[in-house]
């Protein structure tokens, strides 16, 4: 596989992107809709973390937006392709089991030092107009992942890029990276608590964190771990946003009695 996509010409890897990109994409949320949606509620397994509804229009615009994150993530392929032809980084062919899953573990780890610097910069007031389009989903969606301005998407999606030319992965350690990448996002955006009884600072409850950094804008500006929101004392307290749904309730409660006054 490694000596096939070196084999490959620019356009073809170009295509081979957008067609990898856009298919995960697709699937990962349309699996994680219907598993939310219908199946784990049907089931009796976890819980709906914000019950307000979509914003009018929301899974539209979601879905055009991460229509051109996927564009430039697909066609971003070029750069690994290219660090590799102009041999400024180099693939282990032969990498055994064992190196790919450290080499696994090691890009988990980066992924959520890259995404924790990334995140925080874009919600300084000189980027946080490129963050906005994000936050225009408060209450998220599996389709809320990529939904994302042109330069947030460059800015996260350079991820491997440094890693690439400090050491030589193996081509399976590189691949899983959009791969588990996309799969906690579309966990994170689901809106879904899929581990009510762990406790808030478990990897599990990723869900919960960043349902709490939609809800409330700053704060949680980890991935899926949270040792960097402990270091930098981002982390949000677990009822962040119980004075938002609180009111949410009340409202729905207050509406309910008056449509029954109404009737009666």
């Amino acid at each position: 596989m490694a000596s096939a996509f070196l084999a490959l010409s620019a356009w073809q890897v170009m295509l081979a992107g957008l067609l990898f990109f856009g298919g995960i994409y697709l699937v990962f949320g349309a699996a994680t809709w219907l598993l939310t949606r219908n199946i784990l509620p049907a089931l009796g397994l976890g819980r709906t973390l914000d019950p307000r509804p979509l914003a009018p229009g929301q899974l539209r615009r979601e879905l055009a937006q991460s229509g051109i994150s996927v564009l430039l993530f697909g066609t971003g392929m070029i750069f690994p392709w290219g660090l590799l032809q102009l041999g400024w980084a180099r693939l282990a062919m032969d990498a055994s089991a064992t190196r790919i899953v450290l080499e696994i573990l090691f890009l988990l780890a980066w992924n959520d030092v890259h995404f924790w610097v990334n995140h925080r910069l874009l919600h300084t007031r000189l980027l946080r107009r490129f963050h906005l389009p994000h936050h225009r989903s408060i209450v998220t969606t599996p389709f809320s992942t990529y939904s994302f301005h042109p330069i947030e998407a460059l800015m996260l999606g350079n991820v491997i890029l440094l890693p690439m030319v400090l050491h030589d992965f193996s081509f399976w350690s590189l691949l899983s990276v959009p791969l588990f990448s996309l799969f906690f996002n579309c966990i994170g955006h689901a809106n879904y608590d899929f581990f009510p009884r762990v406790s808030y600072a478990h990897w599990f409850a990723a869900s919960r964190r960043h349902h709490l950094h939609h809800a409330c804008y700053h704060g949680n500006y980890g991935f899926q771990f949270t040792f960097m929101d402990r270091l930098f004392r981002t982390r949000l307290a677990a009822d962040a946003a119980a004075r938002q749904l609180q009111a949410h309730e009340a409202r729905a409660q207050s509406d309910a009695r008056a449509r029954s006054d109404a009737r009666a």
